[in-house]
């Protein structure tokens, strides 16, 4: 083995793995079309389910416990409800709510389940009714729910991971907008994550259809060249992610140039270091990159830094993004 490759080896678990129905502790309460619903209770028809998936949308939504106490802090609650919308727009369907409504149901169901840790929230909407149609049609009035569970941060828990370029090439706008967070996007990823894992890989990284870098399966992704965060624009196939939008002031506010261009995959390569971004993923430094080691294979100072800004914004613990925490009234 030469001194720029590292052997294959078994993934190890990342920001996000898959879990059984019987590991997953539910919630109580969720909130379903204006009310909150016992989770028990909040079923639709099997044959409800098929076609008015294709053009359902949803978010990711951290809520923190606050540093040093019992508080609960949303974080970037407005835009995340704010891209619900906007992701509605963009599939056709229509939203029977107020951003404002959404943001209440939100709070109304952590208090609900009396959350006090770390939670994952997911709002989502679908169109409703017995849909049989294979084209779910223009203005669809949907369903929406917001779902919710505890997702301890693993902002400094996650190994670096093994990250590999997948055969797998990113959406496009002109194909299935990436700009719209909708389930069918998703399943894009989800192939480029099973060819990773089954190459002894963690997370893969797609390139776009004009063979330069876009993101990962559900995260945004950043390199460090010589001091400088370079992440690819919008335009290469991103979803417009509040996380990486973060990162960006968090990293302008620490002094760090910052480039927002096209990248190519052998850029990765050449990288002094590599992070994804996301809700879920938070700030996950890659160690490896198609067998090449990133930097040392350790999380580099540029992605520590912004891993504990990113923890003080979110607890609390910085005061100086004050819109960008809601706190959960008890």
């Amino acid at each position: 083995m030469s001194d720029d490759t590292i052997e294959p080896r078994e993934p190890v678990d990342g920001a996000i793995r898959g879990l059984a129905a019987s590991d997953v502790a539910t919630a109580r309460w969720l909130w379903r079309n204006g009310q909150l619903v016992p989770w028990d209770e909040a079923t639709v028809h099997i044959t409800a389910v098929g076609h008015s998936s294709v053009a359902a949308v949803f978010e990711g939504i951290k809520a923190y416990r606050a540093a040093g106490g019992q508080r609960l802090l949303v974080f970037r609650l407005d835009e995340h409800v704010d891209r619900l919308f906007a992701s509605a727009r963009i599939c056709r369907t229509r939203i029977p709510y107020s951003a404002g409504e959404l943001r209440d149901a939100v709070l109304d169901v952590l208090r609900a389940n009396e959350y006090r840790d770390d939670t994952y929230i997911r709002p989502w909407a679908f169109p409703s009714g017995l849909i049989r149609e294979q084209m779910v049609p223009a203005a669809a009035v949907c369903e929406v729910v917001i779902d919710t569970w505890s997702f301890a941060s693993q902002l400094f828990t996650a190994k670096a991971c093994r990250a590999a370029v997948s055969s797998w090439v990113r959406v496009g706008d002109s194909a299935m907008p990436p700009r719209a967070k909708a389930f069918s996007n998703y399943h894009n990823g989800r192939l480029a994550v099973i060819e990773a894992k089954a190459n002894g890989h963690d997370w893969p990284i797609l390139l776009n259809d004009r063979h330069q870098v876009s993101e990962g399966a559900g995260a945004c992704i950043a390199l460090v060249r010589r001091g400088t965060v370079v992440t690819p624009p919008l335009t290469a196939g991103v979803l417009e992610s509040v996380t990486r939008a973060t990162a960006l002031t968090l990293l302008a506010d620490a002094g760090v140039p910052v480039e927002e261009r096209t990248v190519d995959r052998t850029e990765l390569y050449l990288a002094d270091e590599i992070f994804f971004l996301g809700t879920a993923w938070e700030v996950l430094p890659v160690g490896v990159v198609d067998g090449l080691p990133v930097g040392d294979g350790e999380p580099g100072p540029v992605t520590r830094l912004l891993q504990h800004a990113y923890h003080d914004v979110v607890r609390g613990v910085r005061l100086d993004h004050p819109d960008w925490i809601t706190e959960v009234p008890r």
